[in-house]
């Protein structure tokens, strides 16, 4: 095993990090060194300098025409590579030390303004009570995401057995296979029930864990199926603009914050390690303070 596949090991197996996660830093670190020209099974650490990678930077944004977000994740892959050389043993020096990463426009999170969100929960309520599994597996996508703000990777990963028993509760592994507890609302528990009662008999994932979320197969349901299903349901319903899963994700997060929740309990609902990741909701909040605007402002309350 070389040393890029035992790297990646360790995130596997120490740090839990997703498959999905896993194969992004493959992919960048190994870019690398097929850009170097340097065998990526038998590299010397030390003949590896700091302008191998910001000339490798700078490659990949101005040759290769990569954004400037694409780029800092190939560095945050290789700086993250480089750092568990060093830990180990396999490298003496830190060529990342003063690569800069490339600077971003600050983006806001999309969101689906509340009203707009309650007309998609009453038209998902049409396939809630068809029969067709399809269907009904198609709004518990949308709602276990948007009521419970989980990311498109925990909805892919979860377990019929992290379901409680009583359906009010769903247990979710994080990044960084940190497990938060999640609250499941009544009608959504009522779904779930349903849709259990639906597709027992086709749940054929082997193993003891038996997936959540299925595809028409009834194997584990892959991430990409889920981006197609959000989006095309979202735009079937009027939603115009971004209509990806993190975007009901930010909307869970945003309505919350809009009916008075603690930034730190809607930390804890989402999973955020820090809180200033939490943080970039309260510009979203602009409902809240059109409320507070319209019930004080002088102009609004004087005739």
């Amino acid at each position: 095993m070389n040393r890029i596949e035992e790297f990646l090991t360790v995130l596997e197996s120490e740090r839990r990090y997703s498959s999905h996660t896993i194969a992004g830093y493959r992919q960048n670190i190994y870019a690398f060194f097929s850009w170097l020209e340097v065998d990526a099974e038998s590299f010397d650490a030390e003949s590896i300098t700091r302008d191998n990678i910001t000339d490798w930077a700078i490659y990949l944004f101005e040759k290769q025409g990569l954004k400037a977000t694409s780029v800092n994740r190939y560095l945050a892959s290789l700086r993250s590579f480089w750092s568990w050389l060093r830990k180990c043993g396999y490298a003496n020096h830190d060529i990342m030390r003063g690569v800069s990463t490339f600077k971003t426009p600050k983006r806001l999170p999309t969101f689906v303004p509340d009203s707009r969100m309650m007309d998609v929960v009453e038209e998902l309520k049409e396939d809630i009570a068809s029969d067709d599994e399809v269907r009904l597996r198609d709004a518990l996508i949308l709602l276990l995401i948007y009521t419970c703000g989980l990311r498109l990777s925990e909805l892919v990963e979860a377990n019929r057995e992290d379901v409680a028993s009583d359906f009010s509760s769903i247990r979710v592994m994080g990044k960084g296979g940190k497990q938060r507890v999640q609250p499941i609302v009544k009608p959504l528990g009522e779904i779930l029930k349903k849709y259990f009662s639906q597709n027992s008999s086709q749940n054929i994932c082997t193993g003891q864990k038996k997936a959540l979320i299925l595809s028409k197969k009834g194997e584990r349901i892959n991430r990409r199926a889920v981006q197609r299903i959000v989006e095309r349901k979202l735009k079937c319903y009027g939603i115009q603009g971004k209509t990806s899963p993190h975007v009901l994700r930010h909307t869970f997060a945003t309505h919350l914050l809009n009916e008075g929740a603690d930034l730190r309990e809607i930390q804890e609902l989402l999973g955020h390690s820090a809180l200033r990741t939490t943080q970039v909701y309260t510009h979203t909040n602009i409902e809240s303070l059109k409320r507070v605007y319209h019930r004080a402002h002088p102009r609004e309350t004087n005739e």
